[in-house]
């Protein structure tokens, strides 16, 4: 049985968000969450250095077969039990160190969360490089006049330097969304009460009588002390720091937000992606032909076609991440959702990926755009004079307006008033007060 390799999200495939999202990079993710938990113990001398580094190093080079865990994870409904099974008997030596004290979700949300965050900074290096080529395409094209059209029908002149310049400003906003994000490292143990890692570092502490946590050793005066739960908190930041992944004020394993947040962006984001692709579809039709895409675009039947093959594969992205976002941090069942957390897995990576593919095919297609500024200006001839109508109206009564409007052929008379590049109203000037914001951008 082959793996997914996008047959039915071309999208995605062959781009860098496959490999960062793949079956084979959360199963890193997850033995990079272990590892760091059991650095991060270590670093507290809550288990032994030696045994720390014995895991350290074998997470960083055990080879598992997804499928394989996939297939034993039907008898726990989650994939780390199996792999921590297999993490255990790799390190023979250190394994009562590992997974210590954490429960699943700690360590899959963790792997979710370094996932996520290398996926997003590969979406926001996209986004510069479109935004970059958006900018120039604006500057160059701030007085290129052509028809604005509102219900799919002519409406004022406008210039395809402010419709490019309004492709910018929505993928502004997606990135800045982007940025902000803090995706936060999960650990809260059995219940999110850090109680079993509150329980040993009490344990452990001098004084108390009780064997190093993973001697093997047991102590009657073990636990005497109590729990610790200042080194339990303490904990849960040096796991975060190790992980590289923010530090939350608490575990979240009921409380979603993080991850509604997350599919929140990618959904802003493929949907400033599709705005661009939707509007070239448009444009690039045989009949209008202000602007042609860089791609083959052919056809298995039709070979005078070129299609804009670009612009559809980011619009289909852009329908398909609203509907999976749809699904992640759905409400569950008290202290651990059962079903709704489960539930989240798929839809966040197929909206990681899907977000990921169209950034990078959307920096293709605007990097290859190609503008046809005659073409655009016949266009907006097109209706003789017509598309002046607003303006007509601001200078000739109703009843002659309507008479002129009712005319056949092109408009006669008013020429003075009949030129669409004296009737961009403010649009040269939004471009640049557009250009001067994303020029102070970070």
């Amino acid at each position: 049985m082959g793996s997914d390799g996008g047959l039915l999200a071309p999208v995605w495939a062959g781009t860098r968000a496959e490999g960062i999202t793949s079956d084979a990079a959360w199963v890193r993710a997850m033995l990079e969450a272990e590892a760091a938990l059991a650095r991060a113990q270590a670093r507290l001398e809550l288990i032994p250095s030696e045994a720390a580094a014995a895991i350290d190093r074998t997470a960083a080079t055990l080879v598992l077969d997804p499928a394989d865990l996939a297939r034993r994870a039907r008898q726990s409904a989650n994939p780390v039990v199996p792999l921590v099974a297999d993490l255990r008997r790799a390190v023979p030596g250190a394994a009562s160190s590992v997974h210590r004290g954490a429960t699943s979700q700690d360590i899959l949300d963790s792997a979710a969360m370094l996932v996520a965050t290398r996926a997003i900074r590969g979406i926001v290096g996209d986004l510069s490089a479109i935004m970059r080529d958006l900018g120039e395409l604006a500057e160059r094209h701030r007085d290129t006049v052509m028809a604005a059209r509102t219900l799919g029908q002519q409406a004022v002149p406008t210039t395809f330097g402010l419709k490019a310049a309004g492709w910018l400003a929505g993928l502004m906003r997606a990135r800045a969304r982007l940025r902000e994000l803090r995706l936060p490292a999960q650990l809260g143990g059995a219940a999110g009460t850090l109680a079993a890692f509150a329980e040993r570092a009490g344990a452990s502490s001098p004084g108390s009588g009780a064997a190093f946590p993973g001697s093997g050793a047991a102590s009657p005066s073990a636990g005497a002390r109590g729990a610790d739960p200042g080194a339990a908190l303490l904990l849960a930041e040096v796991f975060a720091e190790e992980i590289g992944l923010a530090a939350p004020p608490m575990p979240w394993h009921a409380e979603r937000s993080p991850v509604t947040e997350l599919g929140a962006a990618l959904t802003a984001t493929a949907r400033a992606l599709g705005k661009p692709a939707t509007d070239i579809v448009l444009m690039a039709q045989t009949e209008v032909g202000e602007v042609a895409e860089s791609s083959a675009g052919s056809s298995s039947a039709m070979p005078q076609k070129r299609n804009p093959a670009l612009s559809v594969l980011v619009r289909s992205a852009a329908f398909q991440v609203p509907a999976y976002a749809q699904v992640l941090g759905q409400v569950g069942e008290h202290e651990r959702a059962a079903g709704a957390w489960q539930a989240e897995w798929l839809p966040l990576r197929e909206a990681l990926r899907l977000t990921g593919g169209a950034a990078e095919t959307a920096a293709e297609l605007v990097a290859g755009l190609r503008v046809f500024p005659d073409r655009m200006r016949a266009n907006a001839e097109l209706t003789g004079g017509r598309l002046l109508a607003e303006r007509l109206a601001a200078h000739l009564d109703p009843k002659a307006l309507e008479e002129a409007l009712a005319a056949d052929g092109p408009l006669e008379g008013h020429a003075e008033l009949l030129d669409p590049a004296a009737y961009l109203g403010a649009a040269p000037e939004l471009v640049d007060r557009i250009l001067a914001t994303y020029r102070e951008q970070p």
